[in-house]
């Protein structure tokens, strides 16, 4: 979900053409499988229609290729950390630090019987995309 918002807000701001962007799990249990249909339900309801995307595991390269690696939660960057190699050049950080909120922790939504907190993890993905981009910006000028 959070790459389906920081794609589209990248778009939205004129700037797809300076951004490489990509998702993927530390785990392996869903490779090759598209988003959850509840995930496309909530982009679908705030206009995020074009979005497409097959589950992959992170990747050595990905420490080098990518500036930034967000997780969602303790675990995530945990594993995302146990699994960067030495020469990773990655900042990696909570999605959620850049919320602006003291809630930094994004919570996976999977067992959720309804779309409540689908849209809450919306929420939260948005207002730390919109936090993360913001800050780069400031910090670049």
């Amino acid at each position: 979900m959070a790459e389906g918002i920081f794609i589209n807000l990248v778009k939205e701001r004129g700037i797809m053409n300076e951004w490489e962007i990509g998702s993927a799990a530390t785990s392996t249990y869903e490779i090759g499988e598209p988003p959850d249909d509840r995930t496309m339900t909530v982009l679908s309801r705030h206009n995020i229609q074009d979005y497409s995307h097959f589950a992959r595991q992170i990747r050595t390269e990905d420490y080098t290729k990518f500036e930034f690696i967000f997780g969602m939660d303790e675990s995530n960057i945990r594993n995302i950390k146990h699994m960067s190699p030495r020469n990773s050049t990655a900042s990696i950080n909570l999605l959620g630090s850049f919320s602006g909120d003291k809630q930094k922790i994004i919570q996976d939504p999977y067992y959720s019987h309804n779309l409540t907190a689908f849209e809450k993890v919306y929420e939260q993905c948005l207002q730390s995309c919109k936090g993360f981009l913001d800050h780069v910006y400031q910090q670049n000028g």
